[in-house]
């Protein structure tokens, strides 16, 4: 028996009104999601407990049966080594924004605009030069993610990863400066890298051909850096060894690619997955159906959802529904003939009129050869919160999956 899990990252919404006081996926004609939903059984998922808004780093370790308060190593490990870095023990890793700030030194833009992953990744290349000197023995390595996203690892003896974010989240402020947040020489060792990183890094974006000529075509400059959630080399008992099962992993944004890779999951590379809403999603479907016949277990992420969420447009966020859609009806037919199984959920709500991550539970249907079907027929955050799955935790998933799979041991006589 084989199973695969499809997360559509900010898929969970609020009634809106410009859609008539419907949720996008209430509004979307979803044919797939539907059938999911139809032939499933289906139910609501607080991610990581009622009310309580899940990173999308917590979430998904939540929804791959791990206690995040157990075993959150920090954003930026997994971000780490979503793009290949291959962290060493003692590494501290942080996930960066290329940012935008003006002449005041002001947050004016925390995505520059939503730079493109190509120049972005232009203007990586120059903080390559970046060297530490006021901390002896460490080491800055910079790394291009995707779009506006980065990764910086900080290498040498003595760091901590207790140190603050400077991205605040909010436009309108100045970055915050890193500072320890414990009282241990580490961890000032790591704010102290961190700052001269930092400052280094303006002054070579903010002298950058490629910035001079945004600026002339009316762009916003790439000219700062806004790091946030240090984090070290995760120590987490691989899913495989868990369960039992060969496991494998399709995505394109870094985090969700690192967060996998750390429980275990075989990285499938697919051309043109770049975690956007322009990634080659027919080519991660087709990569999904193949992979079921060498994996039990296949996560598929899709993240577009959550980037029209973010940018409130909720419009957008029907037509990608959609879109997501039809492009997972071969999946959907493949699982349906090899009688196998596919749960369809989200990491989190992303309200798209708010814009960021609130504690709402998201929507969730599995279907399968002998699930429990109920009378639940469109696949929206209203419609199962009637299912049979009723409402559960994001930690109860893999375990409702693995039982399907007859892997769950008996507990007791």
């Amino acid at each position: 028996m084989k199973v695969i899990l499809v997360v559509c990252d900010g898929l969970g919404d609020r009634p809106v009104r410009a859609l008539g006081g419907l949720t996008p996926l209430q509004a979307a004609r979803a044919d797939a999601l539907d059938r999911i939903a139809s032939e499933g059984e289906c139910g609501i998922m607080d991610v990581i407990a009622p009310g309580q808004p899940p990173g999308s780093d917590t979430a998904h370790l939540a929804i791959f049966g791990y206690d995040p308060f157990a075993c959150y190593p920090g954003r930026g490990a997994f971000e780490a080594l979503g793009v290949g870095v291959e962290l060493q023990p003692g590494d501290v890793a942080f996930r960066c924004n290329f940012g935008t700030v003006n002449e005041d030194g002001v947050v004016i833009d925390r995505r520059a605009g939503r730079i493109s992953s190509e120049e972005a990744r232009q203007l990586a290349e120059a903080l390559k030069e970046v060297r530490i000197e006021s901390v002896s023995g460490v080491q800055a390595i910079f790394h291009h993610s995707s779009e506006h996203r980065g990764v910086l690892v900080l290498r040498g003896e003595r760091l901590s990863r207790h140190v603050s974010d400077v991205d605040t989240h909010k436009a309108g402020v100045r970055p915050a400066a890193p500072r320890a947040l414990d009282n241990s020489p580490e961890a000032e060792r790591t704010a102290k890298a961190l700052q001269e990183f930092l400052e280094k890094a303006g002054r070579i974006l903010a002298e950058h051909p490629l910035n001079r000529d945004r600026i002339r075509r009316g762009l916003m400059p790439a000219n700062t850096l806004l790091p946030r959630g240090a984090g070290t080399l995760p120590r987490i008992e691989p899913i495989t060894k868990i369960w039992g099962v060969r496991a494998a992993a399709i995505a394109g944004g870094g985090l969700y690619k690192g967060v996998a890779k750390a429980v275990g999951f075989e990285l499938i590379h697919v051309p043109g997955a770049n975690g956007t809403v322009n990634t080659n999603l027919r080519g991660k479907v087709e990569a999904a159906i193949r992979a079921l016949d060498d994996y039990d277990l296949v996560f598929l992420h899709v993240k577009a959802t959550d980037n029209v969420s973010h940018d409130k447009n909720p419009a957008k966020k029907v037509k990608v529904i959609e879109w997501i859609s039809r492009e997972l009806m071969p999946l959907v037919e493949k699982v349906s003939s090899e009688g196998y199984y596919l749960a369809i959920t989200g990491d989190h709500t992303t309200p798209s009129e708010v814009g960021e991550h609130r504690g709402d539970p998201v929507p969730l249907a599995i279907m399968g050869p002998d699930v429990r079907r109920d009378d639940v027929r469109k696949f929206d955050e209203i419609s199962c919160a009637r299912g049979a799955l009723c409402r559960i935790r994001g930690t109860d998933l893999m375990r409702i999956l693995m039982n399907y799979l007859g892997r769950v041991p008996l507990f007791g006589e």
